[in-house]
């Protein structure tokens, strides 16, 4: 890419709002008041899979997998989607700021994450109508093998409130591009363990197993659903013992399959 002030990339990209050219103008800015390795613009929708609207990669192995896996259930297991359901605030976020109390430890960083080689995340979140947002995705990856600075995520930072703007204005009312009638991610697990696998789940168990899957500890998926840990742990152990399995690793890739058409966690404010 070449280089350009980083003014001269802020213009081009005002000028290009509203054009096919949005998204690498953007980027182009991104690049000239940042430094990062891997870009990624994503939409989120309500009961809808996620649309990726831009990636660019040095490293081909950070997005290998973002079609044939993230799209079709991974992403529900992401923070930055937890941005999206808890309809947070615009803003900078760090994945590791926001990103369940386990998530190093769980099957979604271990077999998804760890293979993107990405070594830190920032993600610029607008949050546009009441069913759709916009992640703007900064990360390091092996390229650098490096994590933001301070000094990195005060500048990234800086420019939060222009990022928020001119995503806000160059997709006002963006929609998904699938129509149809959605379906509630716990009870479309339930319904498909029950049909495929002979395994009943009660709604809560469900909602349990999809919070274990994101990272959560038995403390915070408690806080999540308003139940007590001890609560949590019995609930882990019916679980466990209606799949005839030992481990969160047997759990994610019993249930993993059936994320691919799943749109609403628990724990959502929808």
């Amino acid at each position: 890419m070449s280089q350009i002030s980083a003014p001269d990339a802020l213009s081009t990209a005002i000028m290009a709002i509203g054009s096919e050219r949005f998204g690498d103008a953007l980027h182009r800015w991104l690049d000239a008041t940042c430094s990062f390795d891997n870009f990624a613009i994503i939409a989120f929708f309500k009961d809808r899979a996620p649309q990726v609207l831009m990636t660019h990669a040095r490293d081909s192995r950070v997005f290998e997998r973002i079609d044939s896996h993230y799209v079709k259930g991974a992403y529900l297991l992401d923070p930055f989607f937890g941005l999206h359901q808890s309809r947070a605030a615009d803003g900078l976020y760090r994945l590791t700021d926001v990103a369940p109390d386990q998530f190093q430890r769980n099957e979604y960083f271990k077999s998804y994450y760890a293979n993107t080689t990405l070594t830190d995340e920032l993600a610029y979140f607008a949050c546009l109508t009441p069913i759709s947002s916009i992640t703007v995705c900064i990360g390091r990856d092996a390229t650098t093998a490096s994590r933001f600075s301070s000094r990195d995520y005060s500048a990234a930072k800086h420019i939060a409130p222009v990022v928020s703007a001119l995503v806000r204005m160059n997709w006002p009312d963006i929609k998904p591009p699938i129509e149809g009638e959605p379906e509630d991610t716990v009870e479309q697990l339930r319904r498909r363990m029950s049909a495929e696998q002979d395994i009943s789940l009660s709604p809560r168990q469900a909602q349990v197993a999809l919070l274990i899957l994101q990272g959560h500890s038995s403390i915070s998926i408690g806080l999540t659903l308003g139940i007590s840990p001890q609560t949590v742990k019995v609930l882990r152990k019916q679980l466990y013992r209606k799949c005839q399995i030992s481990s969160q690793g047997e759990l994610y890739y019993l249930i993993a399959p059936y994320l691919s058409e799943s749109r609403k966690l628990p724990g959502s404010s929808t």
